[in-house]
């Protein structure tokens, strides 16, 4: 049996943290890699992270991105957040357009080349993320196509041709609370709110869908539960 190591993009979000632990339990060695670069949540997210990190006894590192603070979109650049209601989650038209109230310019087209870099230089075999096909509905850089493209370019671009590995990917939001329940992954530490307050606002598209997945398995979430709401 051969040994496999990755590097984790770990925001501590729902999809990332079951993806880190769908690694934890399938690699020899898993790193992980938060990035700051400016959004709302980025204390919230970093400190999830690095709990994460320590229950599990991994490496983690914190990059920071600061020249993102500049650029335009409400997750770094400011403005009132877009707000829709519970049942406008599945009208593409609604949706669409607060996608791209919280693009950030080519965010994943960043991290992935930042932990390609990783990958290579300490020899990692693979770069795990938590894509999935819920978000890629609105989000090109989430989608199967993207995957695949940016691993043909690793394939010139990296002397070890290391690759992104999404295990997720073809899952909604209610399939991955469902595999993070039955993996044990650390749920009551992820952080999915696009604000960085004390609780989640409950208002936001991502904890809208959260609270729909959550509801959809029929489980109480174990990040309200932890947190006493």
């Amino acid at each position: 049996m051969v040994l496999m190591k990755s590097i984790v993009l770990l925001s501590s979000g729902l999809d990332s943290t079951v993806a880190f632990k769908e690694a934890f339990d399938r690699y020899e060695e898993v790193f992980c890699v938060t990035f700051d670069y400016g959004q709302r949540a980025r204390e919230k997210e970093i400190s999830f992270a690095n709990t994460i990190c320590e229950k599990f006894k991994v490496g983690h590192v914190v990059i920071s991105l600061p020249w993102y603070g500049s650029f335009r979109g409400v997750l770094t650049g400011g403005g009132a957040m877009p707000k829709i209601l519970g049942t406008e989650l599945d009208d593409m038209a609604i949706t669409q357009k607060t996608a791209e109230q919280v693009w950030v310019p080519a965010r994943n087209v960043v991290f992935l080349s930042i932990g390609a870099a990783l990958a290579e230089n300490f020899k990692y075999d693979h770069i795990v993320t938590g894509f999935d096909a819920e978000e890629a509905a609105t989000f090109p850089d989430n989608t199967i196509e993207f995957v695949e493209r940016f691993n043909e370019m690793l394939k010139f671009g990296t002397l070890t041709k290391t690759s992104v590995y999404a295990p997720l990917i073809s899952m909604n939001k209610t399939d991955i609370v469902k595999r993070g329940l039955k993996i044990n992954a650390p749920l009551e530490w992820s952080w999915s709110c696009y604000e960085g307050r004390e609780l989640p606002c409950g208002v936001c598209e991502s904890c809208l869908r959260r609270e729909r997945a959550f509801k959809n398995v029929g489980v109480r979430d174990p990040l309200v539960e932890r947190l006493g709401n």
